[in-house]
C-alpha cells in the first residue's frame, strides 16, 4: 500500500525558499521512505504540546511537520523548514 504526499499550501510556499540540493533531498525522502511504508508513524516521531497529533520527520538539518490522514491513506505536509523554525509556528 501506498500513501500519497499532499502539501498545505504554506509548506508549499515553504519549500519554494529552500535550497534545491535539500528539496531533492526532502521530497524523495518522503517518497521513498515514508510513503512507501505500510504504516509511515513507524519512521516518524510523534509531537506534542500545541502539536499534537502531528508527526515529524527529520532530513539533516531540516524537519517535515506532517499530518498522517489513515482514512484517506494521505500524507499532508503541514510545515516544513529548518528545525530553528518550524516549532515556533
Amino acid at each position: 500500500m501506498a500513501w500519497s504526499v499532499d502539501f498545505t499550501a504554506t509548506a508549499r510556499k515553504q519549500l519554494k525558499k529552500i535550497d534545491r540540493k535539500w528539496l531533492g533531498k526532502i521530497l524523495d525522502y518522503l517518497e521513498d521512505e515514508v510513503a512507501t511504508l505500510e504504516h509511515p508513524k513507524d519512521k516518524g516521531k510523534a509531537l506534542v504540546g500545541d502539536k499534537k497529533g502531528l508527526w515529524r520527520y527529520r532530513v539533516g538539518d531540516y524537519r517535515i511537520i506532517c499530518d498522517i490522514l489513515d482514512h484517506e491513506i494521505v500524507i499532508l505536509v503541514v510545515i516544513v523548514g529548518p528545525r530553528k523554525n518550524v516549532y515556533s509556528d
